[in-house]
């Protein structure tokens, strides 16, 4: 039988200091939104952590979507539902409601344009109080850039010009208009960030 699992090193390296605060801040019951869940390591480690909430992948990619079913099968998680089709910069999503929306490392591996409509869906969809989470590296003001990530940013618009690391007080922004505050900005392993945002 095929293993059509995907699998990133990275995620065993960070899937647990993200769940320390995903264990803080998310709530009791209710469904998890995960916006590009990639290769799907992410949303079945948290499903296994996590079981009292209920955690819907998506992903555009067929390989992602592949990838996250095969993660599903392998599993015995019933919270974890299976992966919708959905890219963040399209106006019309799959789902009509979600709890928190959880989007990890996105945001720099995708056009500006993803991220304006996963501010305008997380608008959409969050109830007052709930959280959106983002994890990934950014530059921030007067903070200077670490040479991995400043090597990594290079090759990511050597990849696609459209990608790289974003300002953060630019996404801040847009969270903003959007009804979005940010409670929290906490530095993370390998020079990431985990933002937790509330929605007005």
């Amino acid at each position: 039988m095929s293993d059509f699992r995907l699998s990133s090193p990275a995620v065993a390296r960070n899937r647990d200091p993200i769940l320390v605060i995903l264990r803080d801040v998310l709530p009791d019951r209710g469904e998890v939104l995960e916006i590009a869940s990639g290769t799907g390591e992410h949303v079945a480690y948290f499903a296994a952590q996590l079981p009292g909430l209920d955690w819907q992948p998506t992903d555009p990619s067929d390989d992602a979507l592949t990838s996250i079913t095969a993660w599903r099968d392998t599993g015995c998680w019933p919270n974890l539902l299976p992966p919708l089709r959905l890219d963040a910069e399209e106006d019309v999503w799959p789902v009509d409601h979600a709890a928190a929306i959880v989007c990890i490392n996105m945001i720099h591996i995708s056009p500006w344009e993803a991220t304006q409509g996963l501010m305008r869906g997380a608008e959409r969809l969050l109830p007052s109080g709930a959280p959106m989470v983002l994890y990934g590296p950014y530059h921030q003001a007067g903070v200077p850039l670490a040479p991995s990530n400043a090597a990594f940013d290079a090759s990511l618009k050597a990849r696609d010009p459209r990608w790289g690391l974003r300002d953060l007080e630019t996404v801040l922004a847009l969270a903003r208009a959007h009804g979005l505050r940010c409670e929290e900005v906490t530095a993370m392993p390998a020079n990431n960030l985990t933002v937790v945002l509330r929605r007005d």
